[in-house]
């Protein structure tokens, strides 16, 4: 499975030394639900097999290794992620790990870029300011929301 090696890197989840913290950012809902998550240095739901919050976790966490910039509507990979070129590779089978979460990350976008395109525009920019974005190589009929 693509995205077991998670639960053991962590590496999106902890904030590295002399980098400032990282504010998570949350759509309306998520707000409302865990009011703020900031990392100073671990994210404080993150626990020995990863994400506490399970299928509760905020969205900008579901989606990486992936970044979506609303004004062009391109995804990005954050190319320093460890899974970045297999998740790459396995978007040209359909029924692959990185297929099917692309799709689950379009379908929830889909549903934000009517509702919530704050959130989709302040975690873009977040996302600019920690990771190492490559434009994802896709197709652009898949790339398309």
């Amino acid at each position: 499975m693509l995205f077991d090696h998670c639960s053991v890197c962590k590496r999106c989840c902890v904030v590295d030394p002399g980098y400032p913290p990282l504010e998570v950012s949350l759509t309306n809902a998520e707000a409302e639900r865990l009011e703020s998550i900031c990392i100073e240095t671990a994210c404080p739901h993150l626990g020995s097999n990863g994400c506490t919050l399970g299928p509760s976790k905020p969205l900008s966490c579901s989606l990486y290794p992936l970044s979506y910039d609303p004004k062009r509507k391109v995804f990005s990979i954050d190319q320093e992620c460890p899974i970045s070129a297999e998740y790459a590779d396995q978007l040209k089978d359909p029924s692959s790990d990185a297929s099917v979460h692309l799709a689950d990350m379009k379908e929830r976008i889909r549903h934000l870029d009517q509702g919530d395109q704050k959130f989709l525009r302040d975690n873009h920019q977040v996302d600019v300011s920690y990771f190492d974005l490559k434009k994802l190589p896709i197709r652009a009929s898949l790339q398309e929301l």
